[in-house]
């Protein structure tokens, strides 16, 4: 067995006489030392420790030692520390040594310690890490060494306190498991681990509670747990030390529907696979389906549509439906069309992604069908998820550039790659077991007596869910134990994006198949995709069910728990399943191209493959019973715990088949190692023994009106259940080491929140320990977990699982050591965000995909139905002899709360506690059963089973006897509450609040009509009886729970919600006195279900009574208030110090108060009340008339706390004054945090502004100076620098002009024309700005996260350079993602940038994409708005807001201060003393104010109407005007641009709040409102913000950028000057004005209208006006010239964007001149042109016919294509298509045809080139395309009627394109589709200037070539080439086209216009075409001719002279003989 041993000998020359005490650490586990009394010089300690170790001692660990003066009353000093690195001990096994302690600051002291160190190594495997189970020792009872474990795995593990009892001094320590009944997942007060471990770096400042709470554990108690503020925790049913609102995003439990809208736009798609397409995009989610239009004849159509689908359905539900997106090929009324391709994505993946959405990506199309084909096509969308209050930051929708990479803006998220391939997906299911029955009795029995045969009444079959598919099983009938053999195969694209599979076993039945259990398996949690990632993969494995409970019901009310829904209340079922997945090779020829989901049987499996079944033990004690609920208080009560279906004795159990074998001489290695078995008698004995796992029925007490408890007092059950399971325990063990690490963290971030949120110093300190503690623990793990024997049942899962746990352990250990180097006062926060990811990603690492052992579940019965539960996971109390690897609840005492089953659950009901319990449960191995009791607090007798035999020791107790009890006073020291929940009508509650501790309540008064109750109150519990050791309670007392009511005149109280808290303990030997009492007051989070519902500000002690009684106690002040009743009330020692404080308040006025009791508010008051004390407002004599206070300012004094954070609310009410003496009370509201009204004086070196030195700034006219705003520098108010902002760019513009060189033609610009420019340009330019700022903030960021991540992988190489293996590889791919993301978004940038500079110079203005109130404040600078609220604040189960309960609005504000006040402040000049603090404001008179309203456009609109769009319009509505632009609505859009402005006059305070709504017009019936934005014009009205009429960044006096507001620059900022009590602007020579010390330089020239120069000192206070936040005291940002995006909301809806409006307001005072006519924003109207494209040849086109006589390849050549005037020259190269009949010949019947995309329908032909046999044709033929165009939108504007049923035009923009495409025309049958291309006119390439010199490269390398616009050039001419794909997706070149591109405008068209075709006006000459362009049937000798001739000449002409020849040689063979005889005959 490894150890190592440390005998700690003496201390020598210590200073003084004192005692002392050491402490000794090694791997984070600490001992105390004992105290040595009374020395002077030396301490001789002469103690033996002793560490076992599970792992080799590394040279480099360390062992310290610290040395404490010891003190009972204070802290213990440190004296000093001694460090030592263990690399001598580890070589040479025994070091003797005496060394000098060290200081804090690393000084050398003369003080010396004399040690000496064993380490003993072990040979052979490692020994496991154990508590001294082998040592051979006595068994100690009460240990002789206290043990304490700060690391951060053990931080539970306690030792029971130093003992008197000293029978081996200085012998082996013994060490016992302790815990004794720490509550761990309620430890509200964990003790904080010493704070030296982590204080090495820097001076060590000693927390006193620290040394305090040591000095306290050494004295033999320990510990107490202090209540923190850490004690604030959210429960339903466990208590957990989690500060934070439960989360309940995504958790199980989350079973209630909730409100999501899923919003989807497809914009476009390209490269569609297939040949002249009409393609329709259909839109899935679940069972919606929606459709866009058809698009004819196009690969690449553009839709640009929207869809809007609303659920009401749970977060589970929602986020595993599948999205799909199919292409479908020619869908029509009559045919469902082809598909093309699809993409499927779950919604859950996209609501992960930042802003929950995906803004402009590329889905890559597949085809299911076949999966070897590639890419179908890409489809480009938009795809968001909003759920209620999510908030989507949509990028700005205006002027948009197509984003052409389409590689690089794929539909995906991060780290997925682009190339996905498919995989099959084999989910084997082999069996299962312990299935509930499913059938009534009765059929059973029928069927029992017409058969004859009992069975089983279940029909079980399993049913898979992945990706939107489902896959079963057979099913096998009548069998609870069924097994299937089966596997069920999908098969989809990998990585999937969907999350997560659905495993369901299901009964089949004749009429409704009903679900038995349901598992989801994750996805990520069975992979890894890291460099040494893994494939999906899982067991095989069980996968245990919960649902409903087990007992038959015809309607299960809880089946949706059966569905997965919401937590399990019962074990269901299990299923031995296991997932593989396998990567297709999509080449290989025998795979199955079909993505059908397939079935297959397959092979059995062995008994033992999932493990060796081992017999375990339960033992649950329960210790007390209380808070049970009235209901059920009347009748005998049991409890009944169960574990899979052991113990459970209602619902019929079926066990397994295996359970009851005896596994003799299976006696596992490890477990043997572990403990040795009992004696042979004792297992025999032990095989009859029966389980308990049910209480015996007790009635109930009351404790008091609302709760019972049960009397157990000294006689406690017990419980216990044998069960058999698959010894799977490593599993859970490796879980509970990270859980415990995580908790550990969670709890440190919690402290180092709490300690940034109050202020308190060193937060970096404490996050620096909390970075050690986690590097310390992930190493701890890496050592543990890697020590697994028992290889049987493990799954290639686990041992992946486990590498890759260790690697990122490893890893995470190593970041954390680096960052806690980097750990600074400046970086907290940055550093605690990134310790929050390693907590996420702790816990996703700890949850265990496998299961093992089914939870316990625990139910409480009554008259044998079962009324409550609570689940507890197995893992938590499963025990382990490392104490690491020990579930954190396994052999504690656990507060556990019993909840209501399935939706009895939801809602009110699940707030009331069924019953409190505390628990006691341990879970084991059988044989390691000896230690279960280990943990019960001590002092009990066994009492066993009254059947059993007394002498067996082996049996568990039926319950256990306590003889030790201890008698406590409880002290709950109630102060006050705040923020409580409003429970009645009247908008507050009438509180009280009840405390439970143990089985006692007591309740404090009912303060009425009050959400801010203060009950300065002491409740005391006499005589509170606890059982156990002193000891032990003290150092883990029970819970108090307090509950908070709300008290009614009828009926019961109601609940307005709970809270937890632990005492500070006393014992009866401690001294009452500082640091740990009195206690401190502290705030407690009180939770209502899972929503807060205020703080409680308390204070609780628990102090024993000793033998004296209670007169030992310290005394308690009599009750002082004798008015309230014998009340007493806090005592002072506890209750804050208070000073006195001065409140004042500003009275404004009332807006929009709402009726009360049906009758209108007419006389209105304000009270104001904070601490008892108050002031009222002056009455308002009339609201109606004027809602505004006649008297501003009142004030009052008070006494409040010191401590800012233990300040009380201002309570603000509103009451109606009404005849006869009546209040009614109109709304209330409550100001929790009075710290933002607290008065600070005004930096006086900061005022004296004029002795600082001048500040010049210099902006050159140039450029307005808002363009270079990042330039100027941000000055102090004393410096006295001088500031030049430069705006000349000469350097720039010669930049400029050299890139226009390089750019080409597409930027050559001509300077913007004045006159050309309007408003759009404007805006269109700013939003251009917009886009790039945002551009250069992200790519900042990406900088310097690119910076850190280089910083922390550099100190990772040096922390580990020598491992190359576990450097986190999968951190380093996914740098690697994040540094190629953050690349292009740096090109992004830097490409912008230079757009930029190529920008002309336009006027902007400032785009928010936010509303203006969240840039500004809300525009409370001197004026805030507080909401009214009345009537019962809705709970969020009931889907209410508080919205609704808004009665009305406060407006004013307060000051806050500490008096006295000094006097400089009143001694200011004009100081009035009626106003306070509110000097300077505006008085509140009426004002008549006209308000001119301008709405810009809406985007992304929810759609009204059924065809999925809206016909828009807008409403404006302020006060009683209404403005209702009905007519003008915009016909079927969801972006419509209004361009509209509306003047309305107002009065202010009467009229302030603006509505502006958009409507849908409808022609029948009411018209709907899709959403409405609201704006308080009266706080921009006074705001010194100035939001009246926004600053333009230049001043104009004519044109697009006139100036708007009445008054001129120079009169506002003279006003401004005086408003802020400052010098009047001082203009000065040479363009100078100085305004307080800052000089302003700059032009001082304007242009009139007709081009003259003047001067003017405009420019120069315009200036000021735009850098006025840098004018000292009085500065701050004024409101520039803007256009705001604000949400729309629609009551019907509330949280759910229904779109957006772009808007802005200008208010101009009545009195003031009167401004000028509103600016002119109407839409551009679109611009008439006409493109003329002459096609004059086309070459190389594709052959495609085969003459019919010769059998050539030709094709007969047509183009289609815009008044754009195309004309088409010639085409080339066009592939051949046609064989000629006789011949075989290649040849193509040609022809080209066009179209503007958008108007298909206006197509046009060229006509037929017949028979062209080189592929060439010449056309000479124009084609004509007139459209509309907006120049600023690069788009094309079409109106036309959607169906012959539309009622009205729909307006659609397209971008510009021009379609060309070369056809084979055939006659017969449809013509042949040869090639196209599609030219962007806004950028295309430029045409090669010969076909020779035409490629493929003109498409292919499009975006490097130098690009045209036909807008610039007008006219071009040049071959472009056609292109088509081949068989294998290739892009092959099919012809070339030669073509004439003429750009006109419609004037132009008409002084010039020109034919069609080669008609009239301007014909074009008829093409020269080849003789062989003829119907061969017209001229067949001439074509025959051409054939023959054309193509045989050569043949002919041999055969004609082989002809001859034989002629010849005929006539000479025929004549010769003749000739011969005649020769010879001599004739």
């Amino acid at each position: 067995m490894m150890a190592l041993t440390l005998h700690l000998k003496s201390v020598a020359n210590l200073r003084g006489k004192g005692d002392r005490v050491a402490k000794v650490t090694f791997r984070g586990s600490s001992f105390y030392s004992r105290v040595v009394a009374n020395w002077e010089e030396a301490a001789h300690f002469n103690e033996v420790f002793r560490w076992p170790l599970a792992s080799r001692l590394d040279g480099s660990e360390m062992l310290e030692i610290q040395v404490y003066n010891y003190s009972k009353v204070f802290s213990n000093r440190l004296v000093g520390t001694f460090c030592m690195v263990l690399q001598k001990v580890a070589e040479e096994g025994q070091l003797e040594l005496t060394d000098t302690l060290i200081d804090d600051n690393n000084t050398s002291l003369n003080t010396s310690v004399t040690i000496e160190i064993r380490y003993q190594p072990m040979d052979g495997t490692a020994a496991l890490w154990n508590h001294g189970e082998h040592l051979d020792v006595p068994d100690d009872r009460d240990g002789m060494f206290t043990f304490e474990t700060d690391s951060l795995l053990s931080g539970h593990s306690r030792g029971s306190g130093a003992s008197a009892k000293r029978s081996l001094q200085g012998s082996i320590p013994t060490f016992r498991k302790s815990g004794k009944g720490v509550f761990a997942a309620m430890k509200l007060g964990k003790i904080r681990s010493s704070k030296d471990d982590y204080k090495k770096d820097e001076p060590a400042v000693l927390d006193m509670d620290d040394l305090d709470n040591k000095a306290m554990r050494l004295a033999g108690m320990l510990e107490p747990d202090a209540v923190s503020l850490a004690s604030v925790t959210a429960v339903t049913t466990n208590i957990s030390n989690k500060r934070s609102k439960p989360d309940i995003k995504m958790e199980p439990s989350s079973g209630r529907p909730v409100d999501y809208q899923i919003s989807i736009t497809i914009i476009e798609a390209r490269q569609l696979i297939g040949l002249n397409m009409d393609p329709v995009v259909c839109v899935e989610i679940g069972d919606d389906k929606k459709y866009t239009s058809m698009k004819e004849s196009t690969n690449c159509p553009y839709y640009n549509e929207y869809f809007v689908f609303d659920f009401h359905v749970p977060p589970d539900v929602m986020f595993d439906k599948i999205i799909k997106l199919s292409v479908i090929h020619s869908k029509n009324l009559l045919r469902s069309g082809t598909l093309v391709g699809t993409f499927k994505m779950d919604v859950g993946t996209v609501y992960c992604q930042p802003e929950h959405q995906f803004y402009h990506k590329w889905a890559i199309l597949s085809d299911p069908v076949d999966i070897t084909a590639g890419c179908k096509g890409y489809l480009k969308c938009d795809i968001a998820v909003v759920g209620k209050g999510d908030n989507i930051k949509t990028p700005h929708k205006a002027n948009e550039t197509d984003e052409d990479d389409i590689e690089g803006n794929l539909l995906l998220p991060e780290g997925i790659p682009a190339e996905r391939q498919w995989a099959r997906f084999y989910v084997k299911v082999y069996r299962a077991e312990g299935l509930p029955k499913m059938n009534t009795n009765i059929m059973a029995n029928v069927k029992k007596a017409l058969i004859g045969e009992n069975r089983d009444l279940v029909d079980p079959y399993v049913q898979v869910h992945f990706s939107g598919q489902k896959g079963k099983t057979s099913v096998q009938k009548s069998s609870y134990e069924p097994v299937w053999n089966e596997q069920i195969v999908f098969t989809e694209l990998f990585p999937p994006l969907c999350k997560r599979m659905k495993v369901q076993i299901r009964d089949s039945d004749k009429v409704n198949d009903v679900a038995i259990g349901t598992h989801f398996i994750d996805l990520r949690k069975i992979s890894n995709d890291g460099d040494k990632g893994f494939l999906p993969t899982l067991g095989p494995a069980w996968a245990n069910m919960y649902g409903s409970t087990r007992q038959y019901t015809l309607m299960d009310e809880h089946q949706d728990l059966n569905d997965g829904l919401g937590e399990g209340v019962s074990f269901r079922a299990r299923l031995l399943l296991s997932v593989a997945v396998e990567i297709l090779d999509t080449t290989s020829p025998e795979i199955l191209s079909s993505t059908e989901v397939q079935m297959d049987s397959i092979a059995n499996i062995s008994e033992n493959a999932t493990g060796k079944t081992e017999e375990f033990f339960l033992f649950g004690a329960f210790l007390e019973a209380t808070m049970i609920d009235r209901k059920i208080g009347d009748k005998p009560i049991s409890f009944e715990i169960t574990i899979g279906n052991y113990g459970n004795q209602i619902d019929g159990t079926s066990k397994p088949s295996w359970s009851r074998k005896k596994k003799d001489g299976e006696n596992d290695d490890e477990d043997s190692e572990l403990i040795q078995n009992s004696s042979e008698d004792e297992a025999d004995e032990e095989g009859g023994l029966e389980s308990v796992s049910c209480t015996p029925l007790m009635r109930p007490v009351i404790t008091d009106r609302n709760y019972f408890h049960l009397p157990y007092f000294e006689k406690k059950p017990c419980v216990y259940i044998k069960s058999w399971w698959q010894d799977q325990r490593r599993r859970l063990y490796n879980s509970n080491m990270m859980d415990k690490i995580a908790d550990k963290l969670e709890e440190g971030v919690n402290d180092v929140q709490e300690i940034i949120k109050t202020e308190k110093a060193f937060p970096e300190r404490r996050l620096r320990g909390v970075l050690e503690e986690l590097s310390v623990g992930c190493s701890r793990f890496v050592t543990l977990a890697n020590k697994d024997l028992n290889q049987s049942g493990r799954t290639k899962l686990d041992r992946e699982r486990l590498k890759s746990c260790m690697r990122e352990m490893d890893n995470m250990s190593q970041q954390a050591k680096q960052m806690r180097t980097q750990v600074k006062k400046n970086t907290v926060k940055d550093k605690l965000k990134l310790v929050q990811n390693f907590l996420l990603r702790l816990r996703f690492l700890a949850d265990e995909p496998q299961h093992s052992i089914p939870d316990v579940f625990v139910w409480m019965m009554s008259n044998h139905k079962r009324i409550a539960y609570a689940r507890i996971p197995s893992k938590d109390i499963l025990y382990s002899l490392v104490d690491e690897e020990t579930g954190k609840d396994c052999g504690k005492v656990k507060a556990v709360f019993l909840k209501l089953p399935g939706k009895k659950g939801f809602g009110p009901a699940g707030w009331t506690v069924q019953a409190k319990l505390e628990l006691y449960l341990w879970l084991g191995l059988n044989k390691q059963r000896k230690e279960f009791t280990s943990g019960l607090p001590n002092g009990f007798e066994e009492v066993k089973a009254a059947k059993t035999a007394p002498s067996l020791h082996s049996v568990p107790p039926v319950s256990l006897v306590y003889n030790m009890k201890q008698v406590f006073q409880l002290r709950a020291h109630m102060y006050q509450a705040r923020s409580l929940f409003a429970a009645d009508s009247s908008g507050l509650s009438d509180p009280f609040a009840r405390v439970f501790f143990s089985t006692h309540s007591q309740v404090t008064e009912v303060l009425s009509e009050t959400l801010c109750p203060t009950w300065d109150q002491l409740l005391v519990f006499d005589n509170v009886e606890l059982f156990g050791e002193a000891g032990e309670l003290r150092d883990d007392p029970p819970i108090i729970v307090v509950e908070i009511y709300d008290q009614d005149t009828v009926g019961k109280a109601e609940f307005i919600g709970r809270t937890f808290a632990k005492p500070a303990i006393k014992m009866c030997e401690e001294h009452y006195g500082p640091p740990r009492f009195p206690p401190q007051l502290e705030y407690f989070q009180i939770y209502r279900g899972n929503c807060t519902a205020g703080e409680l500000l308390a204070a609780f002690e628990l102090l024993q009574i000793g033998q004296g009684g209670a007169t030992d106690l310290p005394p308690l002040e009599g009750p002082t208030d004798f008015e309230r009743g014998p009340i007493i009330p806090v005592p002072l020692g506890i209750r804050p110090v208070l000073s006195r404080y001065r409140i004042e308040v500003l009275f404004w006025g009332l807006r929009d108060l709402k009726r009360v009791n049906l009758a209108q508010v007419d006389r209105p008051r304000v009270d104001i009340e904070c601490a008892g004390r108050g002031v009222q407002s002056v009455l308002i004599p009339n609201y109606k008339k004027n809602p505004n206070f006649s008297t501003l300012v009142k004030w009052f004094e008070v006494d409040l706390p010191e401590n800012e954070l233990l300040h009380p609310p201002l309570n603000i009410r509103v009451v109606d004054c009404r005849a006869f003496g009546r209040y009614a009370l109109v709304g209330s509201h409550a100001v929790t945090s009075l710290r933002r009204f607290l008065y600070c004086a005004p930096d006086k070196a900061s005022s004296h502004w004029g002795s600082a030195g001048e500040i010049i700034v210099h902006v050159d006219s140039v450029e307005p100076a808002i363009r270079k705003m990042d330039t100027l520098v941000k000055l102090d108010a004393t410096s006295d620098a001088v500031v030049k902002v430069d705006m000349l760019e000469e350097e720039s513009d010669k930049e400029r002009k050299k890139k226009k060189k390089k750019k080409g033609a597409a930027d050559e610009e001509d300077e913007t024309d004045e006159s050309v420019l309007d408003w759009w340009s404007k805006y269109f330019a700013s939003i251009e700005t917009m886009k790039e700022t945002l551009r250069a903030q992200e790519a900042a960021q990406a900088e310097v996260e690119e910076r850190e991540d280089l910083e922390i992988a550099a100190e990772a190489a040096d922390i580990k350079c020598d491992d190359p293996v576990r450097k986190g590889s999968r951190m380093r791919e996914r740098n690697k993602e994040k540094r190629s993301a953050k690349d292009k978004k740096k090109c992004h940038a830097v490409d912008a940038a230079e757009k930029r500079t190529i920008k002309s110079k336009v006027d902007e203005l400032m785009v928010y994409n936010k509303e203006l109130e969240t840039e500004y404040g809300d525009f409370e600078d001197w004026l805030h708005t507080f909401n009214l609220y009345r009537g019962k604040a809705g709970d969020d189960d009931e889907h209410a807001l508080d919205d609704d309960r808004i009665v009305g609005r406060f407006k004013g504000s307060l000051c806050m201060y500490k008096l006295p006040l000094s006097e400089e402040i009143t001694r200011d000049v004009g100081f009035d003393p009626n106003m306070g603090m509110f000097q300077s404001i505006p008085h509140n008179d009426p004002v008549n104010v006209l308000v001119r309203v301008y709405v810009v456009r809406a985007t992304d609109l929810h759609p009204a109407d059924i065809n999925g769009k809206a016909d828009p319009y807008v409403v404006v509505k302020l006060g009683k005007s209404e403005v209702k632009d009905k007519e003008n609505y915009i016909s079927k859009q969801l972006n419509p641009v209004f361009g509209k402005s509306f003047d309305i006059e107002a009065t202010f305070p009467t009229e302030s709040m603006l509505t502006v709504s958009i409507y849908d017009w409808d022609l029948v019936g009411t018209d709907d409102l899709i959403g409405e934005t609201k704006i308080d014009l009266e706080n921009r009205f006074y705001s010194k913000y100035r939001a009246t009429c926004g600053i333009s960044s230049a001043y104009s006096l004519h044109g697009y950028n006139i100036w708007r507001d009445p008054l001129k620059p120079s009169q506002i900022l003279a006003r401004l000057c005086k408003e802020g009590k400052i010098d009047a602007p001082q203009y000065g020579p040479g363009g100078k004005v100085k305004v307080a010390n800052r000089t302003f330089v700059g032009p001082t020239e304007i242009e009139d209208e007709n081009g003259l120069k003047k001067q003017t000192e405009e420019h120069l206070a315009l200036m000021v006006l735009n850098h006025w936040e840098e004018i000292p005291r009085v500065g701050c940002r004024l409101v520039p010239e803007h256009v705001e995006t604000r949400p729309l909301l629609n009551p019907d809806k509330p949280g759910i964007e229904q779109g957006r409006i772009e808007m802005w307001v200008d208010m101009f005072p009545m009195d003031t001149p009167a401004p000028g006519p509103a600016i002119e924003i109407a839409p551009r109207k679109p611009k008439r042109y006409e493109l003329r494209v002459i096609i004059w040849n086309t070459d190389e086109v594709i052959l495609e016919d085969d003459d019919y006589f010769t059998g050539e390849k030709s094709s007969d050549i047509f183009v289609r294509g815009f008044e754009l005037r195309v004309i088409i020259w010639n085409t080339d190269d066009v592939i051949l298509e046609d064989d000629a009949f006789l011949t075989g010949e290649k040849m193509s019947d040609i022809y080209v045809r066009g179209w503007l995309k958008g108007q298909q329908e206006d197509r046009q032909d060229t006509d037929v080139h017949y028979h062209s046999l080189t592929g060439e044709g010449n056309f000479n033929w124009r084609f004509v395309f007139p459209f509309d165009y907006l120049m600023a939108e690069e788009k094309i504007v079409i109106s036309k009627k959607e169906s012959m049923f539309s009622w009205d035009e729909t307006e659609y923009k397209i971008p510009a394109r021009l379609t060309l495409q070369v056809w084979d025309a055939d006659h017969f049958s449809a013509d042949d589709f040869l090639g196209a291309i599609e030219l962007d006119l806004n950028r295309f390439p430029r045409g090669a200037k010969t076909s020779k010199q035409c490629s493929i490269d003109l498409i292919r390398n499009e975006q490097d070539l130098p690009s045209v616009s036909i807008f610039k050039q007008k006219r071009v001419k040049g071959w472009w080439p056609f292109v088509a794909r081949d068989e294998n997706d290739e892009m092959e070149l099919t012809g070339k086209v030669e073509a004439e591109l003429h750009l006109v405008t419609a004037e132009e068209a008409e002084k010039i216009p020109v034919g069609l075709g080669r008609n009239e006006p301007d014909p074009l000459e008829k093409p020269n075409r080849p003789d062989t362009s003829f119907m061969w049937f017209l001229g067949p000798l001439k074509s025959i001719r051409y054939f023959l001739w054309h193509n045989y000449r050569w043949l002919i002409l041999k055969a004609l002279g082989l002809i001859l020849l034989l002629l010849m040689l005929g006539l000479f063979l025929y004549s010769i003989p003749g000739y011969l005889v005649k020769k010879m005959l001599g004739v």
